[in-house]
């Protein structure tokens, strides 16, 4: 008399597995998870990092090695691209600009025809190449987002490697009263929502810069 062989599916297989591990779980299947970097140490220089990144999503990064170099390519830029109207509202940004005479304006009037806005930053996050602002300065929000070209003045000691390492500056900065918009500024606004061709400036600036200085207070 033949036996009857039960055959045994590859579905009846996995599930078995499945049950297996289940009755084999753990409540800490990961002990180390939270241990673990999420990325291998970065060899790159920060700074050198942060210029490849942000210059990847077409931002303009320019290095100044005191403030007269500042001043110096501030100068180049207005030239080159014909800025006329520039706003700085930051106390220390007029203080710098003012040392070395440079014309910007300092209040609203004819806001609506402003060309740049010149503001500082909370940090510059090297490993996406972002820029952390907030609303917790003079600038605001409206400076850092209606003018077409956004220029941005932030020294070496605000370069973070990781979005953590900005929002812990910050609290170190605020304590508990962080401002009520922060935001990570990822290269110029850019949207591809029309035929799907991608065009910069569509809901914010259309250039962004950096300027890096090594010893700007």
């Amino acid at each position: 008399m033949q036996k009857n062989i039960k055959t045994t599916t590859a579905k009846e297989q996995m599930l078995k597995k499945i049950r297996h591990a289940l009755l084999q779980k753990r409540e800490h299947p990961f002990p180390n998870f939270e241990e673990t970097p999420l990325y291998q140490d970065e060899k790159t220089p920060i700074d050198v990092l942060f210029a490849q990144q942000f210059t990847a999503v077409a931002g303009k990064f320019v290095y100044c090695e005191d403030e007269i170099q500042l001043i110096e390519n501030l100068l180049l830029l207005a030239e080159k691209e014909k800025l006329r109207k520039m706003y700085a509202w930051e106390p220390s940004i007029q203080q710098l600009l003012d040392k070395y005479e440079f014309p910007y304006f300092r209040t609203d009037k004819d806001f609506i025809q402003t060309e740049a806005g010149i503001t500082t930053c909370e940090a510059l996050i090297a490993r996406s190449g972002s820029i952390l602002v907030s609303n917790g300065n003079t600038a605001g929000r409206r400076l850092s987002i209606f003018p077409h070209t956004h220029i941005v003045v932030a020294h070496s000691a605000q370069l973070m490697m990781d979005i953590k390492d900005g929002l812990d500056l910050m609290r170190q900065r605020y304590g508990s009263n962080l401002p009520s918009m922060i935001s990570f500024v990822t290269g110029p606004s850019r949207t591809a929502d029309i035929e799907k061709t991608l065009v910069l400036g569509a809901h914010g600036p259309k250039e962004v810069y950096v300027f890096l200085l090594e010893s700007f207070h």
